[in-house]
């Protein structure tokens, strides 16, 4: 080991910041490589495999009300993908529950898997090999012919290569649009007779839609491919293998089941391997699949019953940092743990396929498909058996058809799933500009139905800028400041633990002095070496740092081996062990304590009595509270002695020596909270989202920054003991491993208390407006806490879990999500990521670590929670504007398109409106409008609301349906017709009573108009038809801006709600019109006509009287929102 004087060693190039409960290796280099989202899989599998029993317990509650949603037959899932209503959130359950149950197969196949528990000689064995020779040239050839070659993810046919192509040009709908394509090709020819150009121009036309959105749907399906595509680039191009007794260089595809593989620094191990033997400095880096930049060691020996975390396997994807080793390959492949993570990754680590706002959609476009389908055919089948017998010459062959399929493809709006990307895209970009960065496009839309917000602590509530501000011995308390010019023996060691039992690293900049360089790492190492550097020893001390093992939540402690740097000095050149952690952690493992003057005194039970007070009463006025211990051995009797070279050993016997340690001191120090964060937080109440506390800070410390935050408002707050009556004894004891999970709920908790109970009873709208009580508790108090438990913690308003460990942390957002609520979970270190990724949406910190912001659906550029208050909001805005935007279209693209169809079928009417100039509003007026209205600024009341629940308020349900068809159809299609009748009488003389059962009577002669005449004028007045339906639109883009807000609030010309582009729809529109009705190339094929200047106008008293029927309605629900017309709209 090199000698590093402490100013030299703070000088470093800073480590990251994140650390992991695996060993450290000191002076190992680590390689960089891109974080991949696999760490946050590869964590919440090593979670299932920690504890076996308790999540097989935990698993049978979960999935109680799972079952059914997996056992449902074939039928009932038909009726789900063609009925919109009720069962977009079911799907959305039954992609998680199938993630969840891929999840815990491959942790089940793990936790049998028995290679790290076998001695050497029993995995040879098992596996037909020698770790001497290794296998000869036919095992390895009939084993590759058994077992295949050794290829992470599947390399695709070329049949499958066609079938993903074809999905794109025939998937969804677009297998109806080609049947339409067919239909109209036919009915120009050889049906056509004459053929009609305007049959082949339509169908040339839809043939452009469907390559658009298969290009659409191409460019989806790449973007999520480049996540699987990292994966694969991570297996290595070359390893060395013992074949037959000698050493060979083969490709790491050609790798199989019992080959012996030899590995040395700087190798990417290229399959599963059980190491066999190595060298004693052997380090792993693994960051690839945990997320920890921290270098883990490798040995022979078995270090953890969990196959992830032992030391003697060497998974695919890790690297050789330092030292050789030997392995026998255990799998390859699909099954190794790599392939088995990213398969999670392709369903999306935890997080459903698809949103509930997109399956909705989808469901919405299958429904009117369907119903589509019945109208094409029911028009079809009434020409064939009625109109073709009774009415013959008024409708050929040609144009039945024409006219079934073009009610197929004009009564569906294609466009809406397009429109719900562009609008998560849309905001997205607004997002980017508050500093957020979104990761993934489903987040934006389930940000607004997020209902618990559980924020880290550190970084996220506070400044992560933590100045310790006391100092406690056994005999004195003293303010920081008091020791920094005090050079005893005391102040001495207190110094020397708290700079060299650390991980950070002071800034690089050499023209600031030390004292006043900004240290960089964990806050809590910042401050320690902040208040180190300002202490007279600063500098004076020179060790070597043998070992390091980094601080966990699970031991909650750090440990440090160091030695004397001058071997010379005799007293101090053997190792000794320093330690700082949480005081009711390293307390009991203490014996000794030293007093402010430098003497060591036996801990008696009143000197720990007296240490657990000042822990209390500073962490009941807000401060960290760590203890700074020490060991120091004898020469003759150091077990430390002689490891140096030894990693391994040198670990285990310095964990194994924590134990009789002497007290050097308590620390208090203080992270003050961010200023913006009790706002913010008050916001998120009026909001209806609870925000929870979830940290691993002791309990006391925690409950008062959160009450500093506002998280807690309550007068009175409960804890564990309050809310069940349980012991304290109870509610630490850890459970017996051996037996189920105790049910606490039933076997040792008292009845809820009355304000609990009335607080249960509410409606979850209701209950998030109220906050009667607040909740502190720690993380062993959630052991074993049955589904009924469960039930009582969730329905807290205001909740702090304290002393939380990562598989506690996960459990919480898991509890929290199996009752009905979305949760969302800041995180910035690697422990975070299970939590995060069991989340509705992960968010992280631009400063935090990079495999958290990998993991994350959100990052916060600027490290500001203030800035999940405008994600959330852009959350509820996409699902606000995309129930405005179907409001805008349904009316449009059926009722006012089909009645048209309609009428030409049963009433005999000259068809009022071509497919054409139905394509014409589908794809080109209404797409516009569209977009416009999905970039709408949110109304007033729109973060005064409780947050969305989609189980229960859907995008589409009958009141959508009753406000788009009974209302807002019924105007526009009288307008459209109207403006039809009207055009026929003022051009042509013909009055409605002659146009009504025409049937074919419509030709040549009828009235005293030529078949060209009719023709014309058919052409016009449906083109004044398509005018009016425009100008219609207009009047109905502007009253779907609002839902219960007058129009005239929702300002759309200037001020906070300012909308111009609305304004630029008009003009388009009218272009639009004129380009596909004025053109004389269009009214040949299409059969359009010019559109009487009159009838650019006659239908604005239409779009008036719309306005102001919209208006008087939003009135009545506003001042009665009790009545039955706000029930019905």
């Amino acid at each position: 080991m090199a000698t590093h004087s402490l100013f030299a060693r703070h000088l470093e190039p800073p480590l990251a910041a994140e650390t992991d409960n695996e060993p450290a290796v000191t002076g190992g280099t680590w390689a960089g490589r891109t974080a991949l989202p696999l760490a946050a899989d590869f964590r919440t599998l090593s979670i299932q495999l920690g504890d076996a029993q308790q999540q097989q317990q935990q698993q049978r509650w979960r999935r109680r009300g799972v079952q059914r949603v997996l056992e449902r037959s074939w039928w009932r899932a038909l009726i789900n993908e063609v009925v919109p209503l009720g069962t977009a959130y079911r799907q959305q359950a039954q992609q998680e529950s199938k993630r969840r149950a891929a999840l815990d197969a491959v942790a089940a196949q793990l936790r049998s898997t028995p290679f790290h528990r076998d001695t050497v000689a029993e995995v040879c064995a098992r596996l037909g090999t020698s770790a001497a020779t290794g296998l000869d040239a036919a095992a390895v050839e009939r084993r590759r012919a058994q077992l295949g070659r050794n290829v992470v993810g599947r390399r695709r046919r070329v049949g499958a290569q066609l079938r993903r192509v074809a999905g794109w040009f025939f998937g969804g709908f677009n297998r109806f649009n080609w049947v339409s394509v067919v239909v109209f090709f036919l009915c120009w020819k050889p049906i056509g007779n004459p053929p009609q150009s305007g049959n082949l121009a339509l169908g040339v036309v839809i043939v452009v839609i469907i390559c658009m959105q298969a290009l659409f749907a191409a460019w989806q399906e790449w973007v999520t491919s480049r996540t699987m595509a990292a994966i694969g680039s991570m297996v290595p191009e070359a390893t060395t293998v013992l074949r037959g007794g000698r050493e060979r260089t083969v490709a790491p595809t050609e790798l199989v089941d019992g080959d012996v593989v030899l590995l040395r620094a700087g190798d990417v191990v290229p399959a599963d391997v059980r190491i066999v033997d190595a060298s004693v400095d052997l380090a792993l880096d693994r960051s690839a699949l945990t997320g920890s930049a921290q270098p883990a060691l490798g040995g022979v020996e078995l270090t953890s019953a969990n196959y992830l975390e032992t030391c003697n396997m060497a998974l695919l994807g890790a690297s050789v940092t330092q030292g050789t080793c030997r392995g026998v390959v255990v799998a390859t492949g699909a099954r190794t743990v790599l392939a088995r993570v990213g398969r999670l990754v392709e369903l999306r680590g935890g997080k459903p396929t698809q949103t509930v706002l997109q399956l909705e959609v989808r469901r919405l476009v299958n429904a009117l498909t369907t119903v589509s389908l019945v109208v094409g055919v029911l028009f079809v089948v009434l020409w064939a058996v009625w109109l073709r017998q009774t009415h013959r010459g008024f409708m050929s062959v040609s144009d039945a058809l024409a006219n079934g399929v073009g009610v197929l493809v004009t009564f569906v709006p294609g466009s809406l799933p397009i429109s719900l990307t562009l609008a998560l895209t849309a905001l997205a970009r607004r997002l980017q500009r508050h500093r957020v960065l979104i990761t993934s496009l489903a987040a934006v839309e389930t940000l607004g139905t997020v209902g618990v917000l559980c924020c880290e602590k550190t970084g996220t509530l506070t400044q992560r800028r933590a100045v310790v501000t006391r100092v406690a011995f056994g005999d004195k308390e003293l303010p920081a400041a008091a020791l920094h010019a005090d050079g005893g023996v005391a102040a001495r060691r207190l110094y020397e633990t708290a700079a060299w039992c650390n991980d950070a690293v002071l800034d690089a900049d050499a023209s600031v002095p030390p004292a006043e360089r900004e240290p960089v790492g964990d806050a809590t190492d910042c401050a320690l070496l902040r208040m180190a550097t300002r202490m007279a020893a600063f500098g004076g001390l020179a060790h070597r740092r043998l070992l390091a093992v980094p601080f966990s939540l699970r031991s909650r402690w750090m440990l440090t081996v160091c030695a004397a740097a001058d071997e010379d000095d005799d007293a101090r050149a053997g190792p000794f062990v320093l330690v700082k952690g949480a005081p009711e952690t390293l307390l009991p493992r203490c014996t000794a304590v030293q007093h402010a003057d430098g003497s060591l005194v036996a801990l008696d039970g009143e000197g720990r009595a007296r240490l657990a007070a000042v822990q209390r009463r500073w962490a009941d006025e807000g401060c960290r509270v760590l203890l700074l211990c020490r060991r120091d051995f004898g020469a003759d009797d150091n077990p430390l002695a002689a490891l140096a070279d030894r990693p391994a050993a040198l670990h285990a016997a310095a964990v194994a020596s924590v134990h009789a340690l002497t007290v050097v001191g308590l620390v208090g120090m203080v992270d003050p909270p961010r200023p913006e964060i009790p706002g913010v937080v008050d916001t998120f109440r009026r909001a209806g989202v609870r925000v929870f506390m979830v940290t691993g800070d002791y309990a006391p410390t925690a409950a008062h920054v959160a009450r500093q935050c506002r998280i807690i408002t309550a007068a009175s707050v409960d804890s564990v003991d309050d809310v069940f009556g349980v012991t304290k004894e109870t509610a630490s004891e850890p459970a017996d491993s051996s037996s189920e999970p105790a049910d606490l709920a039933d076997e040792h908790k008292a009845p809820a208390p009355a304000s609990l109970r009335s607080l249960e009873s509410r409606p979850s709208s209701q209950r998030t407006l109220a906050a009667p009580r607040a909740l502190v508790v720690s993380g062993p108090d959630l052991h074993g806490l049955s589904p009924a438990a469960w039930d009582r913690v969730a329905a807290y308003e205001e909740i702090v879990f304290a002393r939380i460990t990562p598989e506690q942390k996960l459990q919480v957002v898991e509890e929290l999500r199996a009752r009905d609520t979305s949760v969302a979970v800041t995180g910035d270190a690697v422990d975070d990521l299970p939590a995060m990724r069991a989340a509705s949406v992960a968010v992280a910190m631009g400063g935090g670590s990079e495999v958290a912001k990998a993991a994350a659906d959100i990052v916060l550029l600027d490290n500001s929670l203030a800035s999940v208050v405008v994600a959330v909001e852009c959350g509820r805005l996409v699902f606000a504007n995309l129930k405005k935007v179907i409001v805008y279209l349904l009316p449009m693209t059926n009722l006012s398109e089909i009645v048209p169809s309609l009428l030409n079928v049963v009433l005999g009417l000259p068809i009022p409106l071509s497919t054409f100039l139905m394509l014409v509003i589908n794809t080109v007026t209404d797409v516009w409008a569209s977009v416009v209205l999905l970039n709408e600024e949110p109304e007033d009341e729109i973060m005064l609301k409780p947050p969305r629940n989609p189980r229960h308020e859907r995008l589409v349900d009958w009141r959508l349906f009753a406000q788009a068809y009974g209302f807002v159809g019924v105007i526009q299609t009288l307008a459209g017709h109207v403006a039809f009748f009207l055009c026929l009488y003022l051009r042509g003389g013909i009055a409605p009573r002659h146009v009504f059962l025409a049937f074919e009577k419509w030709s040549d002669g009828y009235l005293g108009h030529s078949k060209a005449d009719l023709a014309r004028l058919v052409a016009e007045a449906g083109s004044a038809h398509f005018m009016a339906l425009v100008v219609m639109q207009w009047g109905n883009m502007f009253v779907a801006r609002t839902r219960t807000v007058s129009v005239f609030r929702q300002n759309p010309l200037w001020g906070p709600t300012s909308n111009p582009l609305l304004l630029v729809a008009v003009p388009l529109a009218i272009l639009v019109a004129l380009f596909f009705n004025e053109i004389a190339w269009f009214n040949e094929v299409f059969l359009t006509g010019r559109i009487p200047v009159e009838f650019f106008f006659i239908p604005i008293p239409f779009a008036l009287a719309l306005v102001a029927a919209e208006e008087l309605r939003k009135l009545v629900v506003r001042r009665y929102p009790r009545s039955w017309v706000a029930r019905i709209a």
